[in-house]
């Protein structure tokens, strides 16, 4: 069932999510739920508090990037043994971020029609629980690191608008009051904060 994605400026968007056990109700149903959501909305990801609720669950899909990347573009984005990934992650937490950093244009469903440049590390090691509560730990690279960090930063109450300098703040700020107004059109379902 998809489900309507929270705009810019809803609270929770803010808050730091917490870790959920194996049994959290009706689990499959939700992370179902998200997948759906996101595949129409035409995302790369979506973490729980997008749909409100504040749990420390995220999808990633960076195999559809690679997939419709010009094969000559993909190094540029994907290490040599990265084909992107479709991944569920429960109780993420980074352990390790490399030194090596790199910037890129990001966008998210919950601020619709901006997308600014944001400097992160190439690449993370993370552990975490797949859709079948199994423990991973596993390094990625490149934009599907990026994608992980961006989902990631949603269960940390942090917005990749919070990376970007006080001066791009001020010079996208009235898309942002846009956003917050209900000023915007999206081709899916939004619950705006006014």
């Amino acid at each position: 069932m998809e489900r309507p994605i929270l705009a810019y400026g809803h609270r929770i968007l803010k808050e730091r999510c917490h870790d959920i056990e194996k049994h959290y109700p009706r689990l499959d149903r939700l992370i179902a739920d998200m997948w759906e959501t996101m595949e129409n909305a035409n995302g790369c990801g979506l973490a729980s508090p997008q749909i409100g609720l504040p749990i420390r669950l995220f999808i990633v899909d960076s195999q559809s990037t690679f997939d419709n990347l010009e094969a000559e573009n993909r190094t540029n984005y994907f290490s040599q043994d990265d084909h992107g990934i479709k991944e569920t992650f429960i109780n993420a937490k980074i352990i390790e971020r490399s030194q090596e950093r790199w910037e890129d244009k990001e966008g998210c469903l919950s601020i619709p029609s901006v997308w600014q440049k944001v400097k992160r590390p190439w690449a993370i090691t993370i552990a975490y629980y797949n859709a079948d509560f199994e423990l991973q730990t596993k390094t990625f690279k490149g934009a599907t690191a990026r994608m992980i960090q961006h989902e990631y930063d949603h269960t940390e109450g942090v917005l990749f608008l919070d990376h970007l300098a006080p001066l791009t703040k001020n010079l996208i700020a009235p898309k942002l009051q846009r956003i917050l107004k209900g000023r915007v059109t999206t081709g899916y379902p939004m619950k705006y904060a006014y």
